[in-house]
């Protein structure tokens, strides 16, 4: 007999968990189905370790490199294995308070193992037999391998097995210049490693901030080439990767972080009558439902932006909608996105070569962050904002900073773009003297003035 439920999510990561506790609050029974690990990508392997790392590395790093006379600089060695264990140990506290306790207060029930359809509404969870009156599957993404020649004869690391090193590499070459690139590179480096990333670096971001960032990268040592890599193999103990330049570069070790593809192929979807794109996504419409109308889709899994949050809202949205047949969107404007490097870099919104691709016309500008005190008493100028705005109205399209505390300060970014305010607007909010905010005031401010002109605070 199969056990009957109002609403199983596939999947235990931010979106199922979303929609779980947003099907309990329309008073629906919920069975979470998990074959792995309970609480998904972000707390396991992505957002949560990765952060935790990074300000490791970081930690190290300015100890090594302080910024301020008559501070000593240290050189003592790094226990990796000791942070590792600190890491394991925030991970696991997390994944039991904010999955594992929260499943038990709202009463899911957590089906372990690997579901797959027998029909549009019924699925096997490796013996079990389930059904319900709607799924929203939330199986997420996983790192994917591109088509390099010697790929396969290789060993090769991931963003998954790269923060599970207990050694700093000795020379980590990685290919793919995205966030997962730049982020684990700056921190293998900034522990020690001889870092090469092969690949545009932060390729969908404003050019004056990738720029930026690629020249503060290079400047702690990494070595960056923006070729695209066609060939790896053996060298010895070490790998050697070969681009479609002819340049050779030869490590230790090979980090691949180019890309995610979509944890579908066990599901059996074709059974249920829920497509997919040619890279296996999860086709929706924008009430995240699939070809099966009692089918929907959340997360990583559908192909859009790969974010915990827009991942938890969609997954809101899918249970509202499949339980009520409501018409719950989730709407991107303003969506934000940080790089975690140092600086970080982050965005709100569009790039001015979106604005103009969607119609617009636009007026930008670039203020360095030498023009911003909070930068200056910091002894750290690396980066800039750039505000993309629509010429005439002065609607503030898109944000985009490079500095240290970026991910913070873009708040106000989406504050503004959401809020339909202009670079006047901006221009004329308060902002507190010597915060990183005040560069978006600035920026706003040279719309119109020259700021090198201004007196503190004026």
């Amino acid at each position: 007999m199969a056990e009957r439920f109002d609403l199983i999510a596939v999947g235990s990561g931010g979106a199922a968990f979303a929609a779980a506790i947003r099907a309990h609050d329309l008073g629906a029974s919920v069975a979470i189905v998990e074959r792995a690990t309970v609480g998904g990508t972000c707390v396991n392997v992505g957002c949560v370790p990765s952060k935790a790392l990074l300000a490791a590395a970081d930690a190290v790093w300015h100890a090594r490199h302080p910024r301020f006379a008559g501070v000593p600089a240290t050189s003592g060695g790094v226990d990796l294995a000791a942070i590792q264990a600190q890491k394991r140990h925030l991970v696991g506290e997390l994944r039991q308070g904010k999955y594992v306790n929260l499943a038990a207060d709202y009463g899911f029930e957590i089906v372990v193992g690997e579901a797959r359809f027998t029909d549009e509404r019924t699925i096997d969870v490796d013996g079990r037999t389930l059904t319900a009156k709607a799924f929203v599957i939330a199986t997420g993404a996983e790192p994917a391998f591109p088509d390099l020649v010697g790929i396969g004869d290789v060993d090769v690391l991931t963003s998954t097995s790269a923060m599970e090193l207990n050694e700093v590499p000795e020379h980590l070459v990685i290919v793919g210049g995205g966030f997962v690139g730049l982020e684990q590179g700056q921190l293998f480096a900034h522990l020690g490693a001889k870092v090469t990333i092969i690949g545009r670096v932060a390729p969908h971001a404003e050019p004056e901030l990738a720029q930026r960032l690629a020249e503060a990268l290079t400047d702690e040592g990494l070595t960056l080439i923006a070729e695209r890599a066609t060939t790896v193999d053996r060298d010895g103990s070490g790998v050697r990767v070969t681009t479609a330049a002819g340049t050779t570069i030869t490590g230790s070790h090979l980090l691949v972080a180019t890309g995610r593809r979509p944890r579908t192929a066990a599901l059996d979807l074709a059974v249920a009558g829920v497509e997919t794109d040619a890279a296996g996504f999860i086709k929706t419409d924008n009430q995240q439902r699939s070809t099966n109308p009692v089918v929907y889709a959340a997360g990583d899994v559908t192909g859009g932006p790969q974010f915990v949050y827009v991942a938890s809202a969609q997954g809101a949205a899918a249970a509202e909608n499949a339980l009520t047949r409501g018409e719950q969107r989730v709407d991107l404007t303003g969506l934000p996105d940080v790089i975690f490097t140092n600086p970080q870099l982050a965005a709100a919104g569009l790039t001015e070569a979106q604005a103009q691709a969607s119609g617009f016309q636009t007026d930008s500008r670039v203020l360095e962050l030498d023009r911003v005190p909070r930068a200056l008493v910091s002894q750290d100028t690396r980066g800039a904002v750039k505000l993309v705005a629509e010429a005439g109205s002065g609607r503030i399209l898109g944000v985009h900073l490079l500095a240290a505390g970026a991910g913070d300060v873009i708040l106000a970014g989406v504050y503004a773009i959401t809020q339909g305010m202009t670079v006047t607007d901006l221009a004329s909010t308060w902002t507190p003297y010597l915060t990183m905010g005040e560069a978006l005031r600035l920026a706003a401010q040279s719309y119109t003035q020259d700021v090198r002109k201004l007196s503190c605070c004026a």
